[in-house]
């Protein structure tokens, strides 16, 4: 129980330390302007930070189970790596809701930057404990496998997000040293897009778009099985697919602008979040239930969470610490296990 104590303080400690770097870095790199305008001129959804941090949690749950029970059918949270196409749904949402209005007048340069501030420090914190990880990896001698250049063209892949598939005993991930970050690749591209033509096109436009995604989605899920593709050099063009729709789906969300009368409570929402990652996984059924959750849940579960206000401080506290744990546990958490 000890080693497992001290790697729960380890991970702990490093959270804790991404979170004050995270903090300095959005707090000096911005103008005093822009930071109160951030601030201020926006409702803060608390019930949409609380389901990123279950998603993120149930990723973490996931990879273990991976490791514990390689088969899906042992796996008790075998559909949480549809938590990655919630990812991308929310984060269509958020930053159309974030800047839409903004993009204009704050020009490219700074939105990138804005971006950059927000996601990439993880993205290198995550690529240099994954490099130790395998370098002194006390379990067993894959790095022997591999030459020095490769070791070290593996880390600048990883921390210059730049696709390196060469490890097939790993399942050829993109990013060998941290594998979660194919995901953030695929949302670096969202933005890249969403700033050069997203954030301009019409309501029409997005839903034309939406259907033809989906489409592609559902005709993903029937030739893979399942949706949990993406991550790998021999299957990249899957998470192509996963984000053209979720990211375009989150957008579409925030331009709908639907307001429900009726809000429901955080611990609601979360069942409901909760619940499609406790599915039972089934190769006959997942290519039907993966599209379906994906296409017509997500959104929904979005909007309901756009609906909710934290009304005692303990519910939005919850929500908030959720929040601010998602990212860091998301990016950090792979290397341990």
């Amino acid at each position: 129980m000890r080693p497992l104590a001290n790697s729960l303080k380890l991970i702990k400690y490093i959270l804790g330390l991404i979170t004050i770097l995270r903090f300095y870095l959005w707090k000096h790199l911005q103008p005093a302007a822009q930071q109160q305008n951030l601030s201020t001129s926006k409702v803060h959804f608390a019930s949409l930070d609380g389901l990123r941090g279950i998603a993120a949690i149930s990723v973490v749950l996931f990879h273990f189970m991976e490791i514990a029970a390689p088969d899906y059918k042992d796996n008790f949270v075998a559909h949480s790596y549809l938590a990655v196409d919630f990812f991308f749904c929310l984060s269509g949402f958020v930053i159309a809701y974030s800047y839409d209005d903004k993009l204009g007048k704050m020009g490219l340069k700074t939105f990138f930057k804005r971006r950059l501030i927000r996601l990439h420090p993880l993205v290198v914190i995550g690529a240099i404990i994954g490099f130790l990880a395998f370098v002194f990896d006390p379990f067993g001698n894959l790095k022997d496998s591999f030459s020095t250049t490769q070791i070290v063209l593996m880390l600048l892949s990883a921390c210059f997000m730049i696709p390196y598939a060469i490890v097939p005993q790993r399942y050829n991930n993109l990013f060998h040293y941290n594998p979660p970050t194919w995901s953030l690749f695929w949302e670096y591209v969202a933005n890249i897009v969403y700033a050069f033509f997203l954030v301009r096109a019409k309501k029409p436009v997005l839903w034309i778009l939406f259907v033809v995604s989906a489409a592609l989605l559902f005709w993903e899920a029937d030739r893979s099985k399942y949706l949990g593709f993406g991550f790998g050099g021999d299957n990249f063009w899957s998470g192509v697919i996963r984000l053209f729709f979720a990211f375009t789906a989150g957008v579409l969300v925030y331009r709908l602008n639907i307001r429900l009368k009726r809000t429901f409570p955080f611990w609601l929402l979360a069942i409901l979040l909760a619940a499609v990652f406790f599915i039972p996984f089934s190769w006959e059924t997942s290519p039907i239930i993966d599209p379906m959750i994906v296409v017509f849940y997500f959104p929904v579960l979005i909007i309901l969470g756009t609906g909710q206000k934290a009304k005692d401080a303990k519910t939005k506290g919850v929500c908030n610490w959720l929040g601010e744990l998602s990212y860091p546990l998301y990016m950090v958490h792979y290397p341990f296990i």
